[in-house]
């Protein structure tokens, strides 16, 4: 009996090992042939929603919507590149890491700046785009021939939650800083409704939105917000250790930044005017 049940034991210790191995992720993308971006869809010229597929944009996984915009046309690239196709899998922003590191996507490009808080949790390619802060203010108003941040003293002022951007609302000496707001859309809601007189972006999103709504401006400052390296640049989120990074960089080397700024100024012309 004693031979019979280790033998058992045995049998039964080498079906968990099995199992366990064929579990394992090694970080290294879909195991199909598909590359999953996450992305929100919705921070133009990085990234919009439209109805169709005219100027390159990619359909929605599991929606009758596309996706258009510089982090499409970069993740179409990396996808060529990794030989796969591209599926767009659109994510909160909140959402993003959450979806990266429970395996749901195999990369952010979502205009998403590699943090050293982020980097704690997941990691990042070579830049892809490299920007600067800026204000978004209402046309002829009280703001818009701000040179320095500091001229937002009193002002009522905000960002996306969850960003560096509303961290440095606190450089602004007696600026009334407002709650985060979820997404872009809420801000030039709130911008346009006098809710705000201002919200923190950067330089492209901002130019989206004075080309989007006549009585949007944007102000650049000669006297600006101070920041990192990391913080103004844009990167493609990976999970840690994920042999994707290799791979990745090897892609976005071969992108000039004559080509960046080629295909930034493209999506700033084809972002749709309601966005």
């Amino acid at each position: 009996m004693r031979k019979k049940s280790s033998f058992f034991i045995v049998m039964l210790l080498s079906a968990i090992m099995l199992l366990a191995g064929c579990g394992t992720k090694d970080n290294s993308g879909s195991e199909d042939n598909t590359f999953k971006v996450g992305l929100e869809a919705g921070y133009a010229p990085f990234n919009w929603t439209q109805t169709d597929d005219a100027n390159g944009a990619v359909k929605i996984g599991g929606n009758a919507e596309y996706a258009g915009g510089y982090d499409v046309e970069i993740a179409k690239k990396i996808a060529d590149g990794l030989g796969k196709e591209l599926v767009i899998v659109k994510t909160e922003w909140d959402g993003l890491v959450p979806a990266l590191t429970s395996g749901k996507i195999d990369a952010i490009i979502a205009g998403m700046s590699p943090t050293a808080e982020r980097k704690k949790t997941i990691d990042f390619s070579e830049n892809y785009y490299k920007s600067n802060l800026v204000m978004v203010v209402k046309k002829g108003g009280n703001y818009e021939g701000a040179t320095s941040i500091q001229d937002f003293k009193g002002a009522k002022v905000t960002a996306q939650l969850n960003t560096f951007h509303y961290s440095v609302i606190d450089q602004i000496e007696g600026v009334a800083k407002k709650p985060a707001m979820d997404n872009f859309s809420a801000m030039r809601v709130a911008l346009e409704s006098g809710v705000i007189d201002g919200y923190v972006s950067e330089r492209p999103e901002a130019v989206s939105a004075s080309a989007a709504n006549e009585n949007f401006a944007m102000v650049e400052f000669t006297d600006g917000f101070e920041t990192s390296d990391d913080d103004t640049a844009i990167a493609v989120g990976v999970g840690k250790d994920s042999a994707l990074t290799e791979k990745i960089n090897e892609i976005l080397a071969n992108i000039s930044e004559e080509e960046q700024n080629s295909i930034m100024d493209a999506a700033i012309k084809n972002q749709p005017a309601a966005q």
